[in-house]
């Protein structure tokens, strides 16, 4: 078998390759709420906008659900691929699929008919419970492609093709674009307008990924394989933490929502709600570098050539830096102008979000790290660690914050509640990481003793 670029080619060149595409799509990602925030807010108003963010935890199950199967998947194929096992490559693949088949039509058939009992839950008023209901439902019909967008866009980062998902990535923000201008712009559909075109656009998407899967060429398709389920445990483990991440997105929204609606109401979510869709850029970009690394760790960690895996996170964390820098000025300096173009001028919800702004901008100076370490503890296999901090970071500390913060600073202990927990994760990440370099400094030792 030949060898795979990830073994063989220089790292800078690998980075370029594998992560400018995968951040630039997952920015593109991020973009697809904003389109939708920019239309939603302009054309419907912060009613509509509040319910769509108040939907948002529905829309994060079903990443959770992708983002399991799809980076557990990659990191374990990246490992028996680079430890030369292509069978059980093909075996992960296959049996992702079929689990990912069965659970999206399950999400399906319960975000339509259990829509409004799900919007309730989440915290919608009176006022917002029939648009967050109406989100859902649509949403839910959209799940199948979407999740299977996420796993065979990664899939093909194993297969040399990282390309493709950020292909898919742009074909899927202009079809964001018509869709939301003609169904709530044009047609009036409102926000099962908004809902349909997320839908359909992410379903676009699939259809540019799957090629090559469909190819029989391929070391990874959809015709070789065969379903494992004793493969299920190892990959749901393995891709825990990001299945975590997005929970944590869906949990720490709830709370903020709630949070603000205490203390500020529909105002305060809609503050909220347009200070979150800046941040994404930041934080997607992240997350960008992170699915852009993560072949390339597991592939080298799996062949056992830890000096590459050293180095592609030492070029990561350099660039981390650069990224955190840029988006803690804009935030900090030209927040309320960012913000503007989703309120259309609401001075209420600037002066919330403009301070807000400039106390979250600080989570940037840390995020990255806590971010693409979870990653990296994923690609090598070590699940424990990666849950580890992406629970920190998304779920303990953000919980402890919320509740303990506000408290002592009103508001604005709600927006730190996010720099708080970014930096007490750090201070846990960097030990977990050093003991985790320990093993691989020994790991190294052995490989070239040739034991």
């Amino acid at each position: 078998m030949q060898e795979n670029i990830l073994g063989s080619e220089k790292i800078p060149r690998l980075f370029i390759k594998y992560s400018i595409p995968a951040i630039i799509a997952m920015v593109i990602t991020g973009m697809q709420a904003v389109v939708d925030g920019i239309f939603v807010g302009n054309v419907l108003g912060p009613n509509a906008m509040a319910s769509v963010n108040i939907a948002a935890p529905f829309m994060q199950v079903i990443i959770a659900l992708s983002m399991i199967m799809s980076i557990g998947s990659q990191s374990y194929m990246g490992l028996s691929l680079g430890d030369g096992n292509v069978a059980k490559t093909q075996n992960i693949f296959k049996t992702a699929m079929i689990f990912i088949l069965v659970f999206g039509f399950g999400i399906t058939v319960v975000g339509f008919t259990m829509n409004s009992q799900i919007a309730y839950i989440l915290g919608a008023s009176d006022i917002l419970l029939k648009d967050v209901s109406l989100y859902i439902k649509t949403l839910s019909v959209f799940t199948i492609p979407m999740s299977l967008m996420f796993l065979f866009g990664f899939s093909g980062r194993i297969m040399e093709k990282p390309q493709l998902y950020f292909y898919g990535s742009i074909l899927s923000l202009f079809a964001n674009i018509t869709l939301n201008y003609t169904l709530i712009y044009k047609l009036k559909l409102g926000i099962v307008g908004a809902a349909t075109a997320t839908g359909l656009a992410y379903s676009l998407a699939f259809l540019v990924v799957v090629w090559p899967a469909l190819n029989k060429k391929n070391i990874i398709n959809v015709f070789v394989g065969k379903f494992d389920k004793s493969v299920i445990f190892p990959v749901i483990y393995n891709g825990s933490s990001e299945g975590i991440n997005s929970i944590a997105t869906a949990t720490s929204a709830y709370l903020f929502n709630m949070a603000f609606m205490n203390i500020a109401g529909e105002t305060g979510v809609a503050a909220f709600t347009a200070i979150n869709y800046v941040a994404q850029f930041g934080i997607l970009s992240m997350f960008g570098i992170s699915d852009g690394i993560g072949p390339i760790v597991s592939y080298n960690y799996g062949s056992k050539k830890f000096d590459r895996v050293k180095a592609i996170m030492k070029l990561s964390d350099k660039v981390i830096i650069t990224i955190g820098i840029i988006i803690f000025t804009s935030l900090f300096f030209f927040g309320r102008n960012l913000v503007n173009i989703f309120v259309n001028g609401n001075e209420e919800i600037l002066n919330i979000a403009s301070v807000g702004a400039k106390i979250y901008a600080f989570a940037f100076f840390i995020n990255g790290f806590n971010i693409v370490n979870s990653g990296y503890f994923t690609a090598i296999g070590y699940a424990k660690e990666s849950v580890i901090v992406a629970s920190c970071r998304g779920l303990i500390f953000i919980i402890t914050g919320i509740f303990t913060l506000p408290t002592i600073f009103g508001i604005n202990g709600i927006w730190m509640s996010v720099p708080f927990a970014e930096l007490i994760t750090l201070f846990i990440g960097i030990k977990l990481m050093k003991k985790s370099y320990k093993v691989m400094n020994k790991n190294y030792e052995v490989s070239i003793n040739g034991a």
